[in-house]
């Protein structure tokens, strides 16, 4: 390589002194599982203070991953930290009953700990909302960087501007997509291969609406893939496995893939029902 090329990426270093890692933002998130749940925790808590320490050690965690990650430069670090610190609360409160969720809903489910420590579905989950939670701060780059350490550790890909209301349940996991537009409403449930994407991959539709609503109670069932910004799956649905849907349905449908033998060929039809 000649000199010019080291030059220009020694430049690219030099602006980058402080950049975070991408294992400083995976260790922030999982300090924070750590805290919000103690099987997550590298070590017991002894006492009430030395759980305050770890909060304010968090504290330190996210300002250092916090440089050149703040889409609006009139706001500070430390503003940014103390509202993200703020609506933990409800992170936590919106995990647990996710849990709650995963534990009714699933019989090989044996206990809600067995959930928390091993079940891909809740660990993507709760990097979703704790990078979603980022996200509408106007952090950048960090939430993207804790839902995709999420998808290699699951294969579950949950962009972080997706909006997902409570009570929601992820089933197995591996291979689910929900892109950055969709609206998913409360008490759905997803197997796995479900993907929840656009129509279109045009950059000129990038701040339009390009992927699914999903409403409450709605099941989707492995492999369906579902598309577009104006589909809707009406409350209360249920969407069979490997169905393929670009328009909306209305509440209470039951849409199945049926394959029909025909002279030997295979004939496959999308059926709605209600």
């Amino acid at each position: 390589m000649d000199h010019t090329f080291i030059k220009h990426i020694y430049d690219t270093h030099l602006e980058c002194t402080q950049c975070p890692s991408s294992k400083a933002i995976e260790s922030f998130f999982v300090d924070l599982l750590g805290v919000f749940f103690p099987n997550f925790a590298s070590s017991p808590v002894e006492s009430l203070a030395e759980l305050e320490n770890r909060v304010n050690i968090l504290k330190k965690e996210m300002e250092g991953i916090l440089y050149k990650n703040l889409l609006d430069e009139n706001k500070s670090s430390q503003e940014t930290i103390e509202h993200f610190f703020e609506v933990l609360p409800d992170v936590y409160y919106k995990l647990q009953k996710d849990v709650e969720a995963m534990f009714e809903g699933d019989p090989a489910a044996h206990s809600k700990e067995e959930i928390i420590r091993a079940y891909p579905g809740f660990y993507a989950i709760a990097a979703y909302r704790i990078a979603h939670e980022l996200a509408l701060l106007g952090v950048n780059t960090v939430p993207r960087l804790i839902t995709e350490h999420a998808h290699s550790k699951t294969g579950i890909d949950i962009h972080p501007n997706a909006r997902i209301g409570e009570h929601f349940f992820i089933d197995h996991g591996t291979g689910i997509v929900i892109g950055e537009t969709t609206i998913i409403g409360d008490h759905v449930k997803i197997y796995q291969g479900v993907t929840l994407g656009a129509l279109s991959v045009d950059k000129a539709d990038a701040k339009t609406k390009r992927h699914p609503t999903i409403e409450d109670d709605v099941i989707i069932y492995s492999g369906a893939t579902i598309l577009g910004g104006n589909t809707i799956i009406g409350r209360g649905s249920v969407v069979g496995g490997n169905v393929w849907l670009t328009r909306s349905v209305p509440a209470g449908s039951k849409i199945y893939y049926k394959v029909q033998m025909q002279n030997s060929k295979e004939h496959a039809n999308t059926i709605l029902s209600k």
